[in-house]
């Protein structure tokens, strides 16, 4: 079964950064949508940014020119670097892929998330 598993999170103070790695076990034919969404305290879950096709990006226009998207194909990863941290960027971060886990299985699948916690 193909699962995804969320790391990097932690406590960082205002203007810090932190990089998300989001690693796919299991086997995967391979990704055509990847993405980053998080949810707040009592909010809830919003997009952040998305790759295409490694390719096209898409962001929330809060993280515009501060988070930046990417992967690493061949470690079945996709990574959230998180520049000039602010509070309002505390919140459970989830990435999601769009996968071929067969020749023709397309699935939608979720990690568990991580916590970022924006504070002085």
């Amino acid at each position: 079964q193909v699962q995804l598993k969320e790391s990097g999170g932690g406590l960082v103070q205002p203007g810090g950064s932190l990089r998300l790695s989001c690693e796919a076990s299991g086997t995967i034919f391979g990704t055509i949508r990847m993405g980053w969404y998080r949810q707040a305290p009592g909010k809830q879950r919003e997009f952040v940014a998305e790759m295409i096709n490694g390719g096209t990006t898409t962001y929330e226009d809060s993280v515009k020119g501060r988070f930046t998207i990417s992967r690493d194909n061949a470690k079945n990863t996709m990574y959230l670097q998180m520049n000039t941290l602010k509070p309002g960027d505390t919140a459970v971060y989830y990435c999601k892929m769009d996968l071929w886990a067969t020749t023709d299985s397309y699935l939608e699948v979720w990690g568990q998330g991580t916590l970022v916690t924006v504070s002085s």
